[in-house]
């Protein structure tokens, strides 16, 4: 039994730690750098438009690009 228990507690402890070191990702997308630059991280959110098209998160406060209106547009995925 207390066995289970330490076990318990070191796995709890383990995805605290996980989740404070990924970070806490927030609505704004923004993801502070750890390289010590003040350069701007966006989260790889993807929002879908009434077109059925995606769009992703960019600029400096990482906000979701406009949808395309109109024509139906190609959708390019391009890495970073």
């Amino acid at each position: 039994m207390k066995t289970t228990i330490i076990i318990f507690l070191a796995i709890a402890l383990a995805m605290l730690g996980f989740m404070y070191y990924r970070g806490d990702s927030n609505e704004t997308g923004i993801v502070p750098s750890r390289n010590g630059d003040d350069g701007v991280v966006c989260t790889m959110e993807a929002k879908q438009c009434p077109d059925g098209s995606y769009v992703g998160r960019g600029g400096p406060n990482c906000e979701f690009a406009e949808c395309p209106t109109g024509v139906k547009a190609d959708v390019k995925i391009e890495a970073m």
